[in-house]
């Protein structure tokens, strides 16, 4: 026996389809929370991922455009939350979530990217002691990459100019939070890097949320840093804040003041220092030098004159000459 349908008959495409515009519709968009697995990133650039609580799992999208305006990485194991499409794959029938936007949870993104740089450049060994360079004794020439309106540069000038009146310092001026920071501290340190003029880097600016320290936590900037063949000491914000410029230069101060004293000797101490040392040194000439004297006393007792050591060979000459003329008679 037949049985009629009495409705429409779909067709597999059709009936997809109409899911899919049902869903879309009912879901335009949709907050969600969840823990990504599977991870996958082919050569196109986009990403692909399960994203699952305790219950359930659904697929997850996210494009190559929305990837480069978010400051972390993806990674299994993340937590995550953010806004989404659903979007039902028509070839396959599944249904998914396209990310329009995505946070990390907990932690948030800027942190999450800290520790994801900083465990990333710690494993290339751009961090390791070997790679760290010795700032000068008394350095000829500094160049300090700031802000050239912020307190920092003040500091670093009175600072400096107070221990040693008279030092060699150039400020490279570049701004140090927003999108264009990165490029200009990067681009200020190959300069004074490059250059014979300087054999010291100052790198600093002053306090600030870590968002305000974002341009300091860029691996271009470290990269940077790590490259320079004179060394830099860092002086950002305040003594709590620790940047990814902090782990890759050569020495880290907690302020930009506190980097001014690093670099540059207190030139008081140093004169007190010499004369001391000219004393000590006075002191231990005039001692080598009598002792000397002494000796050379001693010593020129026991010496017979050079003229009387002459005068008794001439008289033994001229008796050796009396007897051979009375032999030779």
């Amino acid at each position: 026996m037949k049985i009629k349908p009495t409705q429409h008959i779909h067709t597999v495409s059709s009936l997809t389809g109409q899911i899919k515009t049902l869903l879309e519709q009912q879901f335009n968009m949709v907050w969600i929370t969840a823990e990504i697995s599977n991870l996958a990133v082919p050569a196109s650039g986009h990403a692909y991922f399960t994203l699952k609580d305790d219950k359930a799992i659904i697929s997850g999208v996210l494009f190559r455009g929305q990837q480069r305006k978010m400051t972390f990485s993806l990674e299994n194991g993340l937590k995550i939350f953010g806004l989404a499409r659903l979007s039902v794959y028509e070839p396959r029938g599944a249904y998914q979530l396209i990310f329009e936007h995505m946070e990390p949870e907990g932690a948030g993104a800027a942190q999450l990217a800290f520790e994801q740089l900083k465990k990333k450049l710690a494993q290339k060994g751009i961090f390791d002691s070997a790679h760290k360079l010795k700032p000068p004794f008394l350095p000829n020439h500094i160049g300090v990459i700031t802000s050239a309106t912020g307190a920092a540069v003040r500091d670093i000038i009175k600072v400096a100019t107070r221990r040693f009146p008279g030092i060699r310092i150039s400020v490279f001026p570049v701004a140090v939070q927003g999108a264009a920071a990165p490029l200009q501290i990067t681009e200020a340190l190959h300069l004074v890097s490059g250059s014979p003029l300087f054999d010291l880097i100052l790198l600093a600016r002053g306090g600030g949320s870590l968002e305000d320290l974002s341009a300091f936590n860029s691996e271009t900037v470290a990269m940077a840093i790590h490259r320079s063949r004179i060394p830099v000491i860092t002086g950002i914000g305040h003594e709590t804040d620790v940047t990814i410029a902090d782990f890759a230069a050569d020495v880290r101060a907690p302020t930009p003041s506190a980097a001014a004293e690093m670099a540059v000797p207190e030139k008081k101490m140093l004169e007190q220092a010499i004369a001391r040392h000219r004393q000590t040194l006075s002191h231990q000439m005039n001692r080598c030098m009598t002792g000397l004297r002494e000796r050379l006393t001693l010593v020129s007792k026991a010496l017979i004159s050079p003229s009387r050591q002459v005068q008794d060979r001439q008289l033994r000459l001229d008796d050796f000459q009396a007897r051979l003329t009375r032999v030779m008679s």
